[in-house]
């Protein structure tokens, strides 16, 4: 089997003609993956679409797929070997343009849903920092077919919509003018948590804090939707964000000293990962994203190595901070498995027609990183003290979805090394 489980021979590939029982419940979706490079070893196009291909697994078993990949369409494709290599073994057909993948070779939109995995490839940085992928270029594109067949259908969106927030704007605004589910994100908030918990929503949360992989536009952005993922279950829900500010380096440690709500969620977390006081204060080149939000309810995300993904909340009435960690990250081939749940959540929104969660987290989450990013340039540079961002636009309130939605249980075996098709 191609960048699949060994348990992936369980599920095969069945291909149901579009038309051929439209009205019937036994009648997967059919699904337009959209992917700007799938190669190996660390592609997102090959953790996810291979599991919408094959199954995933999902809170403690192996969970056949419910939706059919009917087309795809490789942005950069003569480097996507490895993707040629699955489409052709699948029995998928490629196509060398968004429109003809999502209309299937017709002239107007001819599948239930969309998968974009804009995320890998070769494609450049600009001088602040952003990863130049062409994640509106293709959504866009989407949107035309959408308009000229006067129908839409659930969209998906790997990671943030865009490294621009004006871009990210007019894409969430499309999938609320033409009334279509949206939803994408990180895969960490939805991943494997010790301890097996979810904060109940209005919990009064004061501060918090989340320690992670953070050195960079990719990385910020993770901890960013770990942040969000819990802060907007907050007493009132999501009140928008006010303010952004990056601190770097050494200036870090100094505004961690300055703010006592944060130097003590920190050193709750050192504690509980029996790590000595000042761990995290040794790592000079820590980064910060400072966020306030309109309610004064107030967070941040440093650089922070050993604990995976960490987030410590300040909850009111109780002595002890909140503290839920993501940890065992697979990798590199067994990173394969590391996305499980994103492609639950994803056939869950093509199946249902339903937002797993509010597409306005993607839209927080991917504002506040664009502006943290904004924050630490100033004047050709970048500076150890950025600039305090004002965000009025950034005014978005809604109420998180009630439920755990991140996986559970025993955790899948090992992805195999298959020699001859990793490119």
């Amino acid at each position: 089997m191609l960048g699949i489980s060994s348990l992936a021979g369980l599920a095969t590939f069945t291909g149901i003609g579009f038309n051929a029982a439209a009205q019937s419940p036994q009648r997967r979706p059919r699904i337009a993956v959209l992917a700007s490079y799938w190669g190996a070893t660390r592609s997102h196009a090959d953790w996810i679409v291979t599991k919408l291909i094959d199954g995933y697994w999902w809170q403690g078993a192996y969970t056949p797929s419910r939706v059919e990949v009917a087309s795809i369409f490789l942005h950069q494709h003569d480097q996507s070997e490895l993707g040629q290599k699955v489409a052709k073994a699948k029995g998928i057909p490629l196509f060398r343009t968004v429109g003809d993948a999502v209309m299937l070779g017709g002239k107007e939109l001819a599948v239930d849903g969309v998968v974009i995995v804009g995320e890998h490839g070769d494609y450049p940085k600009d001088l602040k920092g952003h990863w130049l992928l062409p994640r509106w270029l293709i959504y866009s594109q989407v949107i035309q077919v959408f308009e000229q067949s006067k129908r839409s259908v659930p969209v998906f969106n790997d990671k943030h919509l865009s490294y621009n927030w004006d871009e990210a704007k007019w894409m969430f605004d499309k999938s609320r003018e033409l009334d279509f589910p949206l939803t994408g994100g990180s895969s960490i908030p939805v991943y494997y948590r010790k301890p097996e918990i979810e904060i109940d929503i209005d919990t009064p949360i004061k501060h918090s804090i989340v320690l992670g992989g953070a050195a960079d536009e990719g990385g910020i952005f993770h901890c960013i939707d770990v942040l969000q993922a819990f802060v907007e279950r907050r007493k009132g829900g999501e009140s928008g964000v006010k303010s952004v500010q990056s601190i770097r380096g050494p200036e870090t440690w100094n505004w961690v000293e300055r703010n006592p709500w944060a130097s003590t969620l920190i050193e709750s977390v050192a504690k509980k990962f029996e790590l000595p006081s000042g761990h995290f204060q040794q790592n000079a080149q820590t980064n910060l994203c400072l966020v306030e939000y309109n309610d004064g309810t107030k967070a941040a995300v440093l650089s922070g190595r050993g604990v995976g993904w960490t987030y410590a909340g300040e909850i009111e009435g109780q002595k002890d901070p909140t503290i839920i960690s993501m940890l065992g990250w697979a990798g590199p081939f067994d990173q394969y498995h590391a996305s499980n749940a994103q492609p639950h959540w994803i056939t869950e929104m093509m199946v249902t027609k339903k937002e797993p969660f509010p597409a306005e987290r993607l839209l927080l989450s991917t504002g506040i990183v664009n502006h943290y990013m904004e924050s630490n340039w100033e004047n050709g540079r970048f500076t150890p003290i950025g600039r305090r961002i004002e965000t009025p636009y950034m005014d978005m309130t809604y109420q998180s979805t009630r439920g755990a939605q991140f996986n559970k249980g025993e955790r899948p075996p090992s992805r195999p090394y298959i020699r001859g098709f990793d490119s």
